[in-house]
């Protein structure tokens, strides 16, 4: 078979790899996509989506269950787990299809299969039907990561989970411990926790979501442990010993040992890159610790490969991906394009509460050296808070003293993913307190939270 010319391959089809193919399509250029196994990759399939679809499941019920809250009558409410799995699988379904008609709509070729890159510019797919060879000027790395998995606490798929099987129980877990508190591992304790599975959350690092605020972490686990989770901090599971129907964890905290029995495990320990078997290393490809090494616009240091998403490090988010999706494929049609900022990329948590933040937590900027302002506003101080019947929450924003630059925003509560975007744009128009304060934010909303954490940050704080 002969090579196949294109000016650009991506090899991955994930929210990097797919909306690099479309950013390129759009500006002219040859593209083809590489993908192993489903368009739209681990967040679409497996990940940022299905996930939401389950969550969204387990909110309306334990909203159910809060019926009379509401002055409504609801009879006791009950779930049917394979019905909850298939709607997920459906939505999951349902975005790859877009996914498949803006590739096609692009005129970017897709090719299903696994790819190696021989040589620069060359780039060889293992199909069904036998090799493909491509060639390109530009390829981009767009492989992804999969779920870290640590010696003697490996899945299973029966009694020990990943994030896959998670996503599609066989069954629902009694006793559950999640191993991980990020946000893969809270959003998992959450799901099952609210469908009544007893919840043991353990966590290596002094806090739970370790990457967010300290203010926020402590927050958010008290609404956990008040939901009926229980939260282990600074312990490691060391060892899992496995029986029919049941597996003993070891926990160490403090220099001691102790053993707990649970029925289901799910390990969420964070990410390793996709970086094996591509021929990286003889390419001459800079790796650190699973991750392709790239500058600021992800050039690998070898002409014309780029390495986009969690291959190329943290934040390991589906947005930063896409982005740097667009940002690539404009590098390599002849624009200019900025590149990203990570202190200017929001974190989104989707458990219950919700969290999310952008910039620095106030510990961080303190260390940077800044002289910080720090507001705060509860919400229990908001109109519509109260009316939702999601009064616990907490907004807070950390300015420079000197400069009044928003240096960043911290939020738990009902709907703050959608919020946070608003502290977001501010960053990237690198605003100060003083046009946040002069913006007019609609009424009853949440975002007025948003205003009165920035006003309290400068003793201005109108409803507390």
């Amino acid at each position: 078979m002969a090579a196949k010319q294109f000016d650009v391959v991506v090899i991955g089809a994930g929210p990097g790899g797919y909306v690099a193919a479309i950013r390129a399509g759009q500006l002219g250029l040859k593209v083809c996509v590489v993908e192993r196994e489903n368009l739209g990759g681990i967040c679409l399939n497996w990940g940022c989506i299905p996930t939401k679809a389950l969550l969204r499941s387990s909110e309306v019920f334990h909203l159910i269950e809060r019926a009379a809250d509401f002055g409504l009558k609801a009879a006791k409410p009950d779930y049917d787990l394979g019905a909850v799995v298939k709607r997920s699988r459906g939505v999951a379904k349902q975005m790859e299809g877009g996914v498949k008609h803006l590739l096609k709509k692009n005129k970017a070729e897709v090719i299903m299969g696994e790819a190696t890159i021989p040589a620069k510019g060359k780039v060889s797919v293992k199909t069904d039907k036998g090799t493909q060879e491509l060639t390109a000027k530009h390829i981009i790395l767009a492989t992804g990561a999969r779920a870290r998995e640590l010696p003697g606490l490996e899945a299973d798929g029966d009694l020990v989970w990943t994030y896959r099987h998670a996503l599609t129980p066989k069954r629902m877990p009694k006793k559950l411990l999640v191993i991980g508190s990020g946000a893969i591992g809270i959003e998992f304790a959450s799901f099952y926790n609210t469908l009544g599975a007893d919840t043991t959350v353990v966590e290596v690092m002094d806090r739970v979501l370790p990457v967010e605020d300290a203010e926020i972490s402590a927050f958010a686990k008290k609404q956990f442990e008040k939901q009926g989770m229980k939260i282990l901090e600074k312990t490691t599971v060391t060892k899992l010993d496995r029986a029919k129907g049941k597996v003993t964890a070891h926990l160490e905290a403090g220099g001691k040992t102790t053993t707990q029995e649970f029925d289901t495990v799910i390990s969420a320990v964070g990410i390793v890159g996709n970086v094996e078997g591509l021929g990286l290393e003889d390419l001459g490809v800079k790796l650190d610790r699973t991750h392709v090494v790239t500058d600021e616009f992800c050039r690998t240091g070898i002409e014309g490969l780029f390495a986009i998403g969690d291959i190329a490090g943290a934040p390991w988010l589906a947005h930063k991906a896409s982005h740097e999706g667009v940002m690539v494929a404009e590098l390599i049609a002849g624009g200019h394009p900025h590149p990203i900022k990570p202190g200017s990329i929001a974190g989104c948590t989707y458990c219950q509460p919700q969290v999310a933040s952008v910039g620095m937590t106030e510990a961080k900027a303190k260390e940077a050296g800044f002289d910080v302002k720090v507001g705060k506003f509860p919400f229990i101080g908001n109109g519509k808070a109260v009316a939702l019947g999601e009064p616990e929450g907490l907004v807070k924003t950390v300015f420079d003293a000197k400069t009044g630059e928003l240096l960043g925003a911290h939020m738990v509560g009902a709907e703050v993913t959608e919020l946070i975007q608003g502290y977001v744009v501010g960053r990237q128009l690198e605003t100060t307190e003083e046009e946040l304060m002069n913006t007019v934010f609609p009424h009853p909303t949440l975002s007025e939270m948003m205003h009165e954490s920035v006003l309290a940050a400068y003793g201005r704080a109108l409803h507390i």
